[in-house]
């Protein structure tokens, strides 16, 4: 069988795949991402290992292509307009979660003793937020008032501000795993973010003034898929956070491209199969060893987010003006943890060959996120809706607080 035609039954059958685990999640409580890992998990080196050799070849071309799409799709929500509409109190709940989580997820490991470099990629990718899971919670409760709208203004920009954190803190553990000193760390830090933004705002004007000129249609498909794969491209040649740079180019079209929806619209309509490939090759990447040899960082990762989560969310809610039940259940409302923070792993991995064990970590501590965290949603927003009628009801007799 020559390559070729191996390669397209490959991809067939893992298509299927993805179709069989969106059956799944639509129809039972299981995330279909969940499913896809756990099914990428199986036909990986690490379980039945039923991929051709071949696969190898282009797995992380399609791994980095999603990952690019996720960022400059995560830049559709960093609209000046709906920023400027959200209030201090999405400020600060935003800034004490990302920074609280951050640092307790980074510092608790390395005072429990785990590696200084590998605590701090722990830290960066602690903040990241699972905005499609969190949407679809909210829609299928069908959620309304202030909590609800404040959820999805911090879900919004919270994986922004993390990104960035991210990207100073990779820098910093690239730098210790390769003996730099501060003043390194920081340059290089710099420099990715820096170039990151640069490399966004430049094709980002482009494509916005492309993006008003034509008619939505392919036209439009594919110019907006040009223009992401040639970010992400540029950005990996430099060796900067093409993450970042994404994001940056979707914050830039979504404020200044007279029809923005189109290319948002675009990239999300071939954006399904190809990010059913990369939580596929998530699975495929996770290695036993690397987690029945991490069960205690494992462990430690989801003890200190859980807690994180809440203190950085009551936190913020009462500098914000908002009371310590509302911070409560926001911070519960905030525990999904999905395909950003695997992207964060990923690109780590891709940086520096021995953080290859952050995969299976994230991947791991992803599944748990990824079930346990929509429940934890659902519940928050079902518990505030309660909380806020009964407040309602005694002070003037209906409706609802938040």
């Amino acid at each position: 069988m020559t390559i070729s035609a191996l390669t397209l039954i490959t991809l067939g059958l893992l298509f299927i795949i993805g179709f069989a685990a969106d059956s799944i999640g639509r129809y039972t409580p299981i995330p279909r991402v969940s499913v896809l890992m756990v099914a990428g998990f199986f036909i990986g080196p690490s379980g039945f290992d039923l991929l051709p050799v071949s696969t190898q070849s282009w797995m992380p071309v399609v791994s980095d292509m999603a990952l690019v799409m996720i960022g400059f799709m995560l830049g559709s929500s960093l609209k000046y307009e709906s920023l400027k509409l959200s209030g201090m109190l999405v400020l600060w709940v935003t800034v004490f979660v990302v920074g609280i989580t951050a640092l307790m997820v980074g510092g608790g490991m390395w005072l429990a003793g785990i590696p200084l470099p590998l605590a701090l990629l722990c830290g960066g990718i602690a903040p990241a937020t699972a905005p499609a899971a969190t949407v679809d919670v909210v829609h299928e409760v069908d959620a309304k008032g202030r909590f609800t709208e404040s959820l999805l203004k911090i879900i919004a920009i919270d994986d922004a501000l993390g990104l960035i954190i991210f990207s100073l803190m990779l820098a910093a553990a690239q730098m210790m795993s390769l003996g730099g000193g501060s003043m390194d760390t920081l340059m290089m830090g710099g420099k990715d973010i820096g170039l990151a933004v640069l490399i966004g705002i430049l094709l980002g004007g482009p494509m916005s003034y492309l993006t008003g000129y034509l008619k939505s249609g392919e036209h439009t498909l594919l110019e907006a898929l040009g223009m992401v794969c040639l970010c992400g491209g540029v950005a990996m040649w430099l060796d900067v956070s093409f993450l970042l740079a994404a994001m940056t180019m979707g914050a830039v079209v979504v404020n200044f491209a007279k029809y923005e929806d189109c290319s948002f619209h675009s990239i999300k309509g071939i954006e399904w199969p190809v990010i059913v490939l990369f939580f596929l090759f998530a699975g495929v990447n996770i290695e036993l060893e690397h987690i029945t040899s991490n069960q205690k960082l494992i462990v430690l990762y989801i003890v200190l987010r859980i807690v994180s989560r809440f203190i950085g969310s009551i936190i913020g809610s009462r500098v914000g003006g908002e009371s310590s039940v509302f911070g409560k259940w926001m911070g519960m409302a905030l525990m999904p943890q999905a395909g950003v923070a695997l992207g964060m792993a990923l690109t780590a991995a891709h940086r520096v060959e021995s953080f290859r064990e952050i995969i299976s970590i994230i991947a791991a501590t992803t599944i748990f996120f990824e079930i346990v965290g929509p429940i934890c949603t659902r519940f928050a927003l079902k518990k505030v809706g309660n909380i806020s009628l009964k407040k309602k009801k005694r002070a003037t007799g209906g409706g609802c607080t938040y």
